[in-house]
């Protein structure tokens, strides 16, 4: 064993010997030691500090009268004391321990993965090393100025647009901001009401705004959004695939050409894996960003509840969807981008006389609700109505926005292309159109 660990779990034991009142500031757990005398003298310091007693010299020989010979006597406490020239360094040797710990600990669960090596233990592996990182390693935390300088940029930022990415429907876009960076967003609805059309509306919209868009699909294979993504960007009835020789008219054919050479210039990865787990998004995610370093990412899962738990415990589903929502928002913290995960709603929406969803409605809820930034249904009266005077209108019912107000928008919703348009605007080209009409009759007549 090299001596570093051994001087630098020293130095850590020393310092509070002299000073007792940094064990208040200190993280380290006994496990974290490596050393077995270290061990013992440290969980005897920290029992003094649960009992409110300083762990000073005295009262640690005093807790280890039984066992000094073990930890080599009075004399070696006393050495680790003076081996310390000054405790402004404790930070310091704290960290060096904790790294030390990670490099056993990681070398400890690669042996094991290679005596047991198959499919289901790499998974297991990056999620052991990927929560073993984050336990031990500290982020490093901005001062205070730090802070409130950027805030203080961020309020002479001269800049018009959005801080965040756009959805394409203008009256969202006004009550969110856009989707923002490290947010989680949950944007629910029930089956075939239009979740799926809605999420490749908004990639396409931050594709053509500069933006990158990485499409996890769990639910539907990539040709099938392919197929979506070019009936949406030119106005191809969905219904036409599935028999394109007979049914395609040569305008089809030629808006469908169209749309792909559109398409191919976009920077969108769509990532089709029906048993993906949260570990599989994580790395995949850290590629993206590596591929795109100075571009914005949008990040959207299809669907939440189909992500597969990493560790199979035992525990009830709620619990595993739980434990995924709260993955999903470290992630969007971590790399910088915001995540927008479409999600279920039970089946009990259809037992009551309203059908629009609430927070409730949410499947496997858990602590979704606790974990999103944002929680968006969609709902059409159309869904659950042929004869409603509401055809291909969607509202989309903003219920929670930790940063902003809550509201619902409306947008239009053709469902044959799936394609989404802001209502506000198609307003305004129905007066326009219906002006020109009166100013031609006026002409004619």
């Amino acid at each position: 064993m090299s001596e570093q660990p051994t001087i630098a779990e020293q130095a850590v034991i020393g310092a509070i010997l002299i000073d007792p009142e940094l064990i208040k500031e200190c993280s380290l757990q006994e496990e974290h030691f490596y050393e077995s005398q270290h061990k013992i003298i440290f969980q005897a310091m920290l029992t003094l500090e649960q009992n409110d007693t300083p762990p000073d010299l005295v009262a640690v020989v005093t807790v280890l009268s039984e066992s000094l010979e073990q930890i080599g006597g009075v004399a070696y406490l006393s050495d680790l004391m003076n081996a310390v020239a000054t405790t402004s360094n404790f930070k310091y040797y704290e960290e060096l321990t904790l790294e030390h710990f990670r490099k056993r600990a990681a070398i400890k669960l690669t042996e094991q993965f290679y005596n047991e090596a198959n499919d289901e233990t790499i998974s297991s592996l990056i999620t052991d090393l990927q929560q073993l990182q984050e336990l031990t390693m500290k982020k490093q935390h901005r001062t205070k100025n730090e802070i409130l300088i950027d805030v203080v940029n961020t309020m002479h930022d001269p800049t018009d647009e959005m801080l965040g990415r756009p959805s394409g429907i203008m009256d969202l876009d006004k009550m969110t901001g856009g989707w923002q960076k490290q947010d989680l967003i949950i944007i629910a609805a029930r089956p075939s009401v239009g979740k799926t059309a809605f999420a490749l509306h908004m990639g396409a919209v931050n594709c053509r705004k500069g933006g990158v868009t990485i499409f996890f699909s769990l639910e539907m294979a990539d040709k099938q959004l392919a197929i979506r993504l070019i009936s949406a960007e030119g106005k191809i009835d969905g219904m036409k695939w599935k028999n394109p020789t007979r049914l395609f008219s040569a305008a089809d054919y030629r808006q469908a050409v169209n749309a792909i050479g559109a398409i191919e210039k976009w920077d969108v990865e769509i990532i089709d894996n029906p048993s993906i787990k949260v570990t599989e998004i994580r790395s995949k995610l850290g590629e993206m960003k590596r591929r795109y370093p100075n571009r914005d990412l949008l990040v959207i899962i299809d669907y939440l509840q189909l992500i597969q738990s990493p560790n199979k415990r035992g525990e009830n589903r709620q619990q595993e969807v739980s434990d995924i929502s709260r993955s999903l928002k470290a992630i969007a913290r971590e790399l910088d981008v915001p995540i927008i995960a479409l999600s279920q709603l039970s089946r009990k929406v259809e037992t009551r006389q309203v059908k629009r969803p609430m927070m409730s409605d949410i499947r496997e809820s858990g602590s979704i609700e606790q974990d999103a930034d944002i929680i968006a249904f969609l709902y059409r009266d159309d869904y659950y109505d042929n004869e409603t005077e509401q055809q291909n209108k969607i509202e989309i019912i903003v219920a929670k926005q930790r940063n902003g107000p809550v509201g619902t928008v409306e947008a239009l919703f053709e469902k044959e292309y799936g394609r989404f348009l802001n209502l506000a605007k198609s307003r305004a080209n129905e007066e326009k159109n219906e002006m020109e009409d009166g100013e031609w009759e006026r002409f004619g007549n």
